[in-house]
């Protein structure tokens, strides 16, 4: 089907039709609802190259990847959250540009883009505390969503994040009900803004009953499933070894539950554990009955959130930024017990 076809079905002109697939304010949103249902219906895909020149858009989102060691973009996040956009894209007539660059060539990587007019919009991955590519796609004038926040930075910006510091008070709080006392946790990179969100939520949880942080149960890295069985490993050994850990990803709470079962223990009868679990399409946290209690969001949601957003400002710039917060729900599996009865109950001082 093409565009004439279409406009003849809806008894509206190739105009209109047009105008209502390529976001023009001028058409009313009950026309451009009915148009964009038809479209869909008649699997119906406006032309790239045509659409680009009547709206003077290049119709591409741009995602600039950086390759280090230090950040958690190698993990299987990512991918769930460009699934998730990618459907928004495919639905709303857009491609992907991913850019792959050292972390020293971010600055110039963004300026190309914008020189080179070949994307319309970024999405903005991994935030750090004080980022500086906000300041830098601000002054540029690219449109851009976050996908997290950046603790520290003041100047206005448009987000999509999950509450981590909520999720974290929440799963410190449910050990804590369980009777723990000694509760570990394995952080991401603490100059990331999600991770430096998750600490804060656990030691303001534990603050809360009267209990201050030990720093020989804290660590953080890069969330893989060595990092979890090397710092559960040493915890383990210590004098007065945690009977609980919380945990920055599913990946580091694997790692956890083997330190656990080497030390011949059993997970949730002799330590406990709860991890953030981002819902993720191909690391599944258990068929049916969960293997871990956690913390869950569903990362691909955030990416058709984030992208909508995006294309929403691309289409309709608006003076303030939009941001979304999005919760953590708490589900408990099999990784979860009553603290054992040799330690002292939960309590104040």
């Amino acid at each position: 089907m093409n565009l004439k076809d279409l406009a003849s079905q809806l008894g509206l002109s190739p105009t209109t039709v047009s105008r209502a697939l390529n976001g023009f304010p001028e058409v009313n949103e009950d026309t451009r609802r009915r148009v964009a249902e038809a479209a869909r219906n008649a699997n119906y895909r406006p032309n790239a190259r045509a659409k680009g020149l009547a709206t003077g858009r290049a119709n591409a989102i741009g995602h600039v990847i950086p390759i280090s060691s230090r950040h958690e973009i190698v993990n299987p996040i990512f991918g769930d959250f460009i699934a998730g956009a990618g459907e928004v894209y495919s639905r709303l007539g857009y491609d992907m540009i991913l850019s792959i660059v050292d972390d020293e060539d971010q600055d110039r990587a963004y300026r190309e883009i914008r020189s080179k007019g070949n994307v319309d919009g970024v999405i903005v991955h991994g935030p750090a505390e004080n980022d500086p590519r906000i300041p830098l796609l601000a002054e540029l004038g690219l449109p851009f969503v976050v996908h997290g926040r950046a603790t520290g930075t003041t100047l206005p910006y448009s987000w999509v994040d999950v509450n981590s510091a909520r999720a974290f008070r929440r799963a410190t709080d449910f050990l804590m009900d369980l009777g723990h006392r000694r509760i570990a946790l394995v952080n991401g990179l603490e100059f990331m803004d999600f991770a430096i969100r998750r600490r804060r939520g656990y030691v303001e949880a534990l603050a809360e009953r009267g209990l201050t942080a030990d720093p020989e149960l804290m660590v953080q890295g890069e969330m893989t499933e060595t990092q979890g069985h090397n710092a559960a490993r040493a915890m383990l050994r210590l004098p007065d070894p945690p009977t609980a850990f919380v945990t920055s990803s599913l990946l580091s709470a694997m790692g956890v539950r083997r330190a656990v079962e080497e030390a011949g223990l059993v997970m949730g009868r002799d330590v406990s554990i709860v991890t953030h679990d981002d819902d993720l399409g191909y690391l599944k946290n258990g068929d049916g009955e969960p293997i871990f209690t956690a913390t869950r969001s569903s990362v691909r949601e955030a990416g058709r959130k984030a992208a909508a957003m995006l294309i929403d400002l691309i289409s309709d710039p608006a003076p303030t930024p939009r941001n979304e917060l999005l919760d953590a729900v708490l589900v408990v599996g099999n990784s979860t017990g009553p603290a054992p009865q040799s330690k002292a109950p939960i309590g104040k001082g």
